[in-house]
């Protein structure tokens, strides 16, 4: 009751932020759903049910990473409010509070998605394109009550659980030295041997399979389970890495005699590295999956079928992660609004901190633009080779 109370008081950008994460639910819904209508339509073809809720996976790890994002941008859980402290809604109350607000706002999603599976079906009728997805969905066979609930609770629980744990209190960790500045991530040895162990798994799956035909979700059959986990192991490593490699974008700055502008810069970088890094690699590895997919349809080593549900799948996972790296940016931003007083209160022009923040992008671009190049190749590769 509380979380719908803090709802519906919120500020229309914070309402705006939960309906995207309500959008993106119900998209992950309703291609959980077509995969079970799927299933229900070709029993016989049990592969390609599996493969096809396989390819649900990466719309729903983009909608869960987005939610978090949303879930720790969200004003009232920055930090506890003195009234609420007073009545005992301390941090991991207020942890649990945005757990329950994102379950609330992934299960409106869901119950839309159902809507409009149903509708489609033809089970409901009265309105536009009613009935139109009858065959493709299996509308002669009944629906399991029992699986379709489990389906839409997928992306509520697991949202939920995953700010519950994203937002739990934390002990506080050693302080940086400020002449030395903030600490380097530790997860880029980690992030790289991830991403090698991806580019071999792929590379063995694809062995002897020269010219391997990459079908997305609509004809699922011709592709290797082994390169799905090569795909996800190397995005996964992208993700530890990009802390490191933001830090390491900060240190590029501040080399080679810089002036004021470039150690701010770079300064900036170093400290936000663990906050926007994860959201960059996570674009990074969708920017190398999209790069190679469309060199494989380009080269015609895959054939030329995009359907709605792919479509759809697709935009679910640029949109998500585009939109979670602005909410990292947002949150980074608010971090360092008390430092950017204090410069301004200091006399420092605000072109000069534009001019940093222009610096801080170039040199992200720079070290993230090769990396996401050089691995759209090497995965395209043992498919086109």
């Amino acid at each position: 009751m509380l979380a719908l109370r803090l709802a519906r008081g919120a500020h229309p950008l914070v309402l705006l932020r939960r309906l995207l994460v309500a959008a993106a639910s119900g998209g992950v819904g309703f291609l959980l759903l077509c995969t079970l209508g799927y299933a229900l339509g070709h029993p016989e073809e049990s592969t390609g049910s599996v493969r096809r809720l396989l390819w649900c996976l990466p719309p729903l790890a983009a909608t869960v990473y987005f939610a978090v994002m949303v879930a720790r941008t969200d004003p009232g859980t920055n930090a506890p409010r003195a009234g609420l402290s007073a009545v005992g809604l301390g941090p991991v109350r207020l942890a649990a509070l945005a757990a329950v607000s994102t379950a609330v706002s992934c299960t409106l999603g869901s119950a839309f998605a159902l809507l409009f599976f149903l509708h489609l079906r033809g089970d409901l009728s009265g309105l536009p394109f009613d009935g139109a997805g009858a065959e493709l969905l299996a509308a002669g066979q009944p629906l399991p009550v029992a699986g379709v609930l489990t389906l839409l609770c997928v992306v509520p629980v697991t949202a939920a659980a995953a700010c519950a744990l994203a937002l739990r209190p934390r002990a506080a960790g050693r302080p940086d030295d400020p002449a030395v500045g903030p600490a380097a991530p530790s997860g880029l040895p980690w992030g790289v041997a991830l991403v090698a162990a991806g580019l071999a798994v792929e590379t063995y799956t694809s062995r002897g399979r020269p010219g391997e035909p990459l079908t997305l979700p609509g004809r699922l059959d011709a592709v290797p389970a082994g390169i799905l986990a090569g795909w996800a192991l190397t995005a996964v490593g992208l993700a530890l890495a990009g802390p490191g490699l933001t830090y390491l974008s900060g240190r590029l700055l501040q080399s080679v005699r810089p002036g004021a502008v470039r150690l701010l810069a770079g300064r900036v970088l170093m400290d936000e590295a663990r906050r926007i890094g994860h959201p960059l690699g996570v674009v990074c590895a969708v920017a190398s999956a999209a790069i190679a997919a469309t060199t494989l349809y380009d080269t015609g080593s895959a054939p030329a079928r995009f359907g709605p549900l792919t479509g759809l799948g697709v935009a679910l996972v640029l949109t998500c992660t585009a939109a979670t790296l602005l909410m990292s940016a947002l949150e980074a931003k608010q971090s360092r609004a008390a430092a950017r007083e204090a410069l301004l209160g200091l006399g420092a022009p605000r072109q000069t901190l534009r001019t940093a923040a222009a610096l801080r992008a170039a040199s992200v671009l720079t070290v993230f633009t090769p990396v996401t190049l050089a691995l759209a190749a090497l995965a395209a590769f043992p498919l086109t080779s």
